[in-house]
């Protein structure tokens, strides 16, 4: 049996926020039940549903989701994050007071049984999506960032509230081919680092792919997590736990009540 501290656990978009209660209590009992599991935690972006800045700590429900982010740290389970689409703003000041610590893009690691992998949020990987793309590549933009948050918090929020309403209506008129990851940009990830696994979320649409790169001889697996919904009519939770015999999914089925 593997000993769970050598169990590690990814997730992602949570997409955490006071008007999905649900989804919230149930993240927050399965960070209660983690240390029993895994030694472990790596969140792949959109833990929140929107993020405005590091000096919105002292908001009720984003004490609530770091107070249990740092129960979970104490517990001595190692927990990192990687920023995502909708909560890119995160700062090294929720990461203190989380005891987390926060992942670049294009993260690389060991995996137990010896293959290198990357993990992403997965955006990065929506190259069909120019529009989007030029947009991310505007606020990952450092000057645009400072710029952001010298605004007063509750100006940037509502900033962040009519993106959010522009968005949803892009979609609107976007294929999901167009909205989805780009093969071609995917191999080339596989190339360009020297890995065979990738890891990520963003899409919403979990499974393992495989992908052959002729050139190199190579079979490379994409395992892609599940979106957090606890709140909508289909109940869903989850990710992936690493171990020495491999890639397995959970779902998270015990928080619907």
């Amino acid at each position: 049996m593997t000993d769970s501290r050598a169990v590690v656990l990814f997730v992602s978009d949570i997409h955490l926020s006071a008007q999905q209660p649900r989804t919230a209590a149930a993240f927050l009992r399965f960070l209660s039940l983690v240390p029993a599991r895994a030694g472990s935690l790596t969140i792949l972006g959109d833990l929140f549903d929107s993020w405005a800045g590091d000096d919105d700590l002292d908001d009720p429900f984003i004490a609530t989701v770091v107070a249990g982010l740092r129960a979970l740290a104490s517990a001595g389970v190692t927990v990192q994050l990687m920023r995502g689409n909708r909560d890119f703003l995160l700062g090294e000041d929720f990461a203190r007071a989380s005891g987390l610590s926060l992942l670049e893009e294009r993260h690389r690691i060991g995996l137990p049984d010896g293959r290198p992998c990357l993990l992403s949020h997965g955006d990065a990987l929506c190259t069909d999506d120019t529009a989007y793309q030029a947009f991310r590549t505007m606020v990952r933009d450092p000057a645009w960032q400072q710029a952001f948050l010298a605004r007063p918090l509750a100006e940037r929020k509502g900033i962040i509230a009519g993106l959010r309403t522009q968005s949803e209506a892009n979609k609107q008129t976007k294929s999901m081919a167009v909205m989805d990851i780009n093969p071609q940009s995917v191999a080339r990830w596989f190339i360009d680092t020297g890995t065979v696994v990738l890891i990520h979320g963003h899409t919403h649409r979990p499974g393992r792919n495989c992908l052959r790169l002729g050139d190199l001889e190579l079979t490379c697996e994409r395992h892609v997590l599940t979106d957090w919904d606890f709140d909508g009519l289909k109940p869903r939770g989850g990710g992936l736990a690493v171990d020495a015999d491999g890639i397995h999914e959970f779902s998270w089925t015990e928080a619907q009540g």
